[in-house]
């Protein structure tokens, strides 16, 4: 899969990252790497409900961005991650 890009905005400052999902995930590695100017910056990974985990920080993105980043990846996925999220939000 190609990699697709999310903007989070906090505190007046913008971020642009690129996404990449990793179809043939395992369980002992991260499924979505996150990247920022093209440098590999965090990782998550979905627990046993889908609900997105930070998996690697190595760029030390503050951990409020990555929340909203871990948001739009599962809005992202109208049928793999997170059903769970849009049925609360419904």
């Amino acid at each position: 899969m190609e990699n697709y890009p999310i903007t989070i905005s906090l505190d007046k400052a913008v971020h642009h990252f690129e996404v990449g999902e990793y179809a043939h995930h395992e369980d002992d590695k991260c499924k979505f790497r996150i990247y920022e100017n093209g440098a590999y910056v965090a990782s998550f990974e979905p627990d046993a409900h889908d609900f997105l985990h930070i998996c690697q920080n190595p760029g030390n993105v503050e951990e409020e961005i990555l929340h909203l980043l871990a948001d739009k990846i599962e809005a992202h996925h109208p049928h793999g991650v997170n059903d769970n999220v849009r049925k609360l939000k419904l």
